[in-house]
């Protein structure tokens, strides 16, 4: 072989390497978050403050029967006409009993992850009632084809971490119909950590019936459940929604975990004012938080809260902007500070299309969540339109945003050998540059994510390549990944009796 041919070779050999993916993710989901603190220690004890008083005074209405004599027998109290008192007492001893952290389990024990501490995970959620079609760039009302769609396609996404279901099926009227299929679709086609809504408690024995039977027999959810239930029990402002508080009680009879969301909308159903919206929506979620300890002390559960804006000057929901992570960012730090395991939303631009808009809500609002320490980063994937859309393009966009995140999220280490002095020696007094030595190679497999859609092309080559925006790219992975990917995680003697035992929908080829 020629010299020439030899360096040729050499040289492509080592373009390769660098082109390759590293071999170990540099920055996997679980990253440590709690960077940011935009709440001193004095703002976040005057806003508990301000919610325990809330709660004793003028505490909750609306209280269901069942849940005013758990709540009253816990140290609850009658208060104003109609309302119970919750004391401080009670809240605090709620907050020590509640689990700091615990399992979401995937079927897939490797899938499963750890509520709690500073790991930051993000995730999905969402019930967008329309999707934006990959074919026509339009959107249209989301179906039960979409929903078994968007769980193959986030199966393979490393950076989403567990899966809400991120649509509603309105091809589906029946609400039992609907909640059962859901929960199959969930269970057909990924074996991460699930999540969903339950409309009416009725739904939830059945889908248990279901979940055993994916899981191996009676009793084996209830011994790992895999699957929470997504749970809005207080209306604000501060009182209990009856269908919701009844899911609560059927959840925890069937041990599955909770995620208790509050979703108050400044201006509108809190405070316009921040610190007064984080009080409110503080005493609130602790609300929840009491209710199931009234229930069952110790019931694992998600203290989600998720502060909402709504533009002041139309009265429509604003899921992108300062205000937004700031909130998100706040409220985050504040469950943090009462060692719960903390839920938060980010991620949902109020876009349309996937254009600087998306980009620019998403990363500001994901990234402030993230870098306050929210445990659980729920609606981060797909999410558009006000949360009234989901995108298939945005679930790869986003899974890729989310790979900086936590490689922002892991900082800087600083050792003897990342401070690389010999390195520099050895550039100063050789051949003037740190290319193709060990300690860049070194840095280049364990320092830096590469992106997969990102373009990094200068611009004659990309014009070249046809001048493609990333949601072009994005189209296409995600229209590879539903061309190929068509798991089927249930067993045949599963998928045979579940579909003897439900109403089980295919949806339209």
């Amino acid at each position: 072989m020629a010299a020439g041919t030899k360096r040729r070779t050499g040289r492509q050999k080592r373009m390769a390497a660098r082109a390759a993916p590293p071999v170990i993710n540099p920055a996997p989901p679980g990253q440590t978050g709690g960077q940011y603190r935009p709440l001193s220690e004095s703002d976040l004890a005057a806003i508990y403050g301000a919610a325990l008083r809330l709660l004793e005074d003028p505490g909750m209405g609306e209280v269901p029967t069942d849940l005013a004599r758990d709540l009253i027998r816990a140290g609850a109290a009658q208060g104003r006409p109609g309302r119970i008192s919750i004391p401080r007492a009670l809240v605090e001893e709620a907050i020590e009993a509640t689990p700091k952290r615990f399992m979401l389990h995937g079927r897939d024990p490797a899938r499963s992850i750890e509520v709690g501490g500073d790991a930051v995970y993000f995730g999905t959620g969402g019930a967008a009632v329309q999707t934006l079609d990959m074919e026509t760039s339009a959107y249209r009302p989301s179906t039960l084809a979409d929903l078994h769609d968007f769980t193959r396609l986030q199966d393979v996404l490393t950076n989403i971490s567990w899966f809400t279901r991120c649509c509603v099926a309105t091809d589906v009227p029946d609400i039992l119909d609907l909640d059962l299929n859901t929960a199959y679709a969930l269970i057909r086609n990924t074996t991460k950590p699930v999540a969903t809504s339950f409309t009416l408690a009725s739904s939830i024995p059945p889908a248990v019936e279901m979940f055993d039977i994916a899981a191996g027999g009676p009793g084996q959810f209830a011994a790992r459940p895999f699957c929470t239930a997504h749970i809005s029990p207080v209306i604000s402002p501060l009182r209990y929604g009856e269908d919701a508080v009844d899911v609560i009680y059927a959840c925890i009879e069937h041990n599955m975990p909770i995620n208790c969301i509050t979703a108050a909308q400044s201006g509108a159903t809190a405070p316009a004012t921040m610190a007064g919206f984080l009080a409110q929506s503080l005493a609130e979620t602790l609300a929840s938080l009491v209710a199931v300890h009234a229930i069952r002390p110790g019931h694992p559960m998600v203290f989600s809260n998720w502060p909402f804006v709504i533009d002041l000057r139309t009265g429509a929901f604003s899921g992108g902007g300062g205000e937004i992570a700031l909130l998100n960012a706040a409220a985050a730090q504040l469950s943090n500070w009462l060692g719960l395991c903390s839920g938060v939303a980010a991620s949902m631009t109020d876009a349309k299309a996937i254009d600087a808009q998306y980009g620019m809500e998403k990363g500001l609002t994901s990234l402030a969540a993230a870098l306050a320490g929210g445990n659980l980063i729920y609606e981060s994937a797909g999410m558009t339109a006000s949360l009234l859309g989901v995108s298939f393009e945005g679930f790869v966009l986003d899974d890729e945003m989310h790979a900086n995140s936590y490689r922002i999220l892991r900082g800087v280490e600083v050792d003897e050998d990342t401070l690389g002095y010999d390195a520099i020696l050895e550039a100063v007094l050789g051949e003037g540059h740190f290319l193709g030595t060990p300690h860049t190679y070194r840095a280049m497999e364990r320092d830096y994510v590469y992106p997969k859609l990102a373009d990094r092309m200068e611009p004659y080559s990309w014009a070249e390549a046809g001048s493609r925006d990333a949601w072009s790219r994005a189209r296409d992975r995600a229209q590879e990944i539903l061309a190929t990917h068509h798991p089927a995680y249930l067993s045949e003697e599963a998928e045979a009796e579940i579909r003897a035992r439900f109403r089980i929908l295919d949806p339209p080829a």
